[in-house]
């Protein structure tokens, strides 16, 4: 999906198109920390990888696979609840389900990245990781951030690059922006079938399409090492 324009802060403490800081700021480290790290029942991503890789008896190719696909069915299931009411549940269950929806895309593409011999520790792969989220518009993000030319729009040279904190920071805040913005357009497609069940159907398609795109991504961007 194109999820990236450029990204600005202004003197109020806001990014453009008034989206405020504290909010990018607060959806990358829930994306960062439960995505990645795991929090209370969301397990690490390392080690839905590790069980994945377990189940495939050693096969990194079968296990990443299946998680993407695991991954993908978790979506269509999340997306059919929250559109299963239609109107009448939408505006409360949509915001749940969008960060649902990123957090498991987060701990999907990291998963894939350690299977594949990243580590999860580094901020790099972090960032790289996040940016994956992006689809095939990593190459504007990094332009617009400053760093189309040094990183040539590859989201394997982020991952493997020694980045300063600060331009990792930059990187995670545009990925979060657009994250945000984004999800503005998916409740727009989700309005426009609001009828119960019916909705349900189209919300569950919708997540998983979505998740099955960035899963290909993530396995196209994250070679083995």
């Amino acid at each position: 999906m194109g999820l990236f324009d450029k990204t600005t802060s202004n003197s109020s403490g806001s990014t453009s198109n008034d989206v405020p800081d504290d909010v990018v700021t607060k959806l990358v480290s829930q994306l960062l920390s439960v995505g990645i790290d795991g929090v209370g029942p969301v397990k690490p991503a390392k080690e839905s990888a590790d069980k994945a890789l377990h189940k495939a008896n050693g096969n990194v190719e079968k296990a990443v696979k299946d998680l993407v696909s695991d991954h993908v069915k978790a979506a269509t299931a999340g997306g059919f609840v929250t559109g299963l009411g239609g109107f009448i549940t939408l505006p409360v269950a949509l915001p749940a389900n969008v960060l649902e929806f990123y957090v498991l895309a987060t701990r999907m593409t990291a998963g894939v990245a350690h299977l594949r011999g990243y580590n999860l520790a580094e901020p790099s792969v972090r960032a790289a990781v996040l940016l994956a989220l992006t689809g095939n518009q990593a190459d504007e993000v990094l332009s617009k951030v400053g760093l189309g030319g040094a990183m040539g729009g590859s989201i394997t040279k982020l991952a493997l690059s020694k980045l300063p904190a600060a331009a990792l920071m930059v990187v995670n805040k545009a990925v979060g922006f657009q994250i945000v913005k984004s999800s503005t357009s998916k409740l727009l497609v989700k309005l426009g079938k609001g009828v119960p069940v019916a909705g349900g159907v189209v919300g569950g398609g919708l997540d998983a399409w979505m998740m099955q795109r960035i899963g290909s991504h993530a396995r196209k961007e994250f070679p083995r090492q």
